[in-house]
């Protein structure tokens, strides 16, 4: 098909953005930001170009919770969405379309509506990769309709389910169907499809939501077998599980009983178990890897490039049997610290590492800052415009995550993290037991201080923040609660 003439493709400085968001995807799966075991080249270029934030933390552990903060630039317990699935009710989308950007979703995004407008002026929504479990709200996506087509039927755990291997693979199964067909290509491939057709000459913002490497965890055999053999780091199991506070033990309890998203989590899996888990979702992660170059080859095709935002990020990690635990709903590292990558060749400095803590929901006001959209003055996000053109090197004095009443997180109706400098606390409103840990001389969170008497002043301190946090959020988010009243909406 023809595709776009470069020539007739840039009429503005303002800058194309490029939003690339992952589901699930660990803080240690770039080769660039020092981890080894990772094959990566795509996004490793990007880091040598760009800017990468080290300290990078979500709002929730949990997908729409996370996505929903992350594009209304307010916390969860200010817009609403505490759980999957539940009504977005605003987005910050519409103000760059009223900036005059073209805005275009491809992919996930996880909204409530799945399909509905929230000011992109187009959307090509692939969702979640299990769907088919009849306790979810039914719909039929993108990637479903491809599949219907092609007489394929979507692998979840519905289809999992029926292997003989499904109680022993931890949700790590090789992709059956063709390359194609696998969600995370089928969207990149639609990314760029519409990056060689689309006609207009304004700029863009186009968000790209890969499904993964969410569960199940499927690379195809070509990149499985780049992580055959290959060491990687092993998971964290020399910890008194018994130790835990009560609502994490209730959430490993859930895991054991139940296969969520496929994943059979296993009380004592064996180190092949792990490696074979590992070695699919990191195999995931190189496919993802190589959509990111496509998406960059495609926008350099329609000659772009040098006048385009990228953003790579993810909306929460997943604990890979880290701490005993399955996936996400918790606050340990592997699930709240993400990795975080902006790249604008001669715009931002390359290679350029930001210590500063940030929250995931800054990205969202960044955006609006360079495409020269209204930033609402209620907004809890913040721009990091700033930290990437060295104008200071100053973040957050601290970073909150929340999640509340979730499905599968039973065991706790409200769990607040805050970190501030080495120290990252856990509280949960209805138990007495909590989590504290020096992350500076305990990165990997072996030893809980919430007891240690040594640490009592520095445990207040971390809950006050939060009482102070969650007053200050009221009254600075009073103009966003107005403006949901004046449309007939509510949080």
């Amino acid at each position: 098909m023809p595709g776009v003439s470069p020539q007739n493709t840039k009429t503005t400085d303002r800058p194309n953005i490029v939003f690339i968001i992952t589901d699930q995807q660990r803080l240690d799966t770039i080769a660039a930001h020092g981890h080894p075991h990772m094959i990566t080249p795509h996004l490793d270029d990007l880091v040598k170009r760009g800017a990468s934030f080290e300290n990078m933390y979500v709002t929730a552990p949990v997908c729409s919770p996370s996505r929903a903060s992350l594009f209304s630039g307010t916390y969860p317990h200010t817009n609403g969405v505490f759980r999957n699935d539940e009504p977005w009710p605003w987005c910050w989308v519409g103000n760059l379309a009223d900036a005059g950007y073209r805005c275009v979703n491809v992919g996930k995004m996880h909204t409530w509506p799945v399909e509905g407008a929230f000011g992109f002026h187009e959307r090509h929504v692939t969702e979640n990769k299990d769907r088919d479990s009849p306790g979810l709200p039914f719909y039929l996506d993108n990637w479903d309709k491809a599949l219907h087509t092609r007489g394929a039927y979507k692998p979840s755990r519905v289809t999992y389910r029926k292997r003989a291997d499904h109680k022993d693979a931890m949700g790590a199964f090789t992709w059956a169907h063709d390359e194609d067909l696998h969600p995370d290509v089928f969207v990149a491939d639609n990314a760029c499809w519409w990056l060689d057709r689309y006609p207009g000459t304004e700029p863009f913002f186009l968000q790209v939501g890969l499904p993964g490497p969410h569960p199940p965890y499927d690379p195809t055999q070509e990149y499985l077998e780049k992580y055959k053999g290959r060491e990687l780091p092993t998971a964290i199991r020399d910890y008194d599980l018994d130790s835990q506070p009560e609502p994490l033990r209730e959430l490993r309890r859930n895991h054991l009983d139940n296969d969520h998203d496929a994943v059979v989590h296993l009380e004592n899996p064996t180190d092949e178990q792990l490696q074979h888990q590992r070695a699919h979702y990191y195999a995931n992660c190189t496919m993802i890897d190589d959509q990111v170059g496509k998406i960059v080859a495609a926008l350099k095709a329609r000659g772009v490039l040098d006048n385009t935002i990228i953003i790579f990020t993810s909306d929460h990690g997943d604990c890979l049997n880290d701490h005993g635990h399955s996936q996400k709903w918790n606050m340990f590292e592997q699930s709240v610290h993400v990795p975080a990558v902006v790249c604008w060749p001669g715009q931002i400095e390359a290679g350029k590492k930001i210590p500063a803590l940030v929250s995931l929901m800054d990205f969202g006001p960044t955006i609006m800052d360079y495409a020269g959209a209204d930033i609402p003055a209620w907004m809890e996000a913040e721009s990091l415009r700033s930290l990437l053109e060295g104008k200071t090197d100053i973040g957050r004095s601290r970073v909150f995550t929340e999640q509340s009443d979730d499905a599968i997180m039973t065991g706790s109706k409200f769990v607040t993290m805050v970190r501030e400098g080495p120290y990252k606390l856990v509280h949960f409103i209805d138990c007495d037991d909590g989590q504290l840990f020096n992350l500076e001389d305990d990165p990997e969170e072996r030893i809980n201080l919430w007891s240690d008497s040594n640490h009592s002043a520095v445990r207040q301190k971390l809950i006050d923040e939060i009482l102070k946090w969650r007053l200050e959020s009221s009254r600075r988010t009073q103009g966003f609660v107005q403006m949901l009243a004046a449309t007939g909406k509510t949080a």
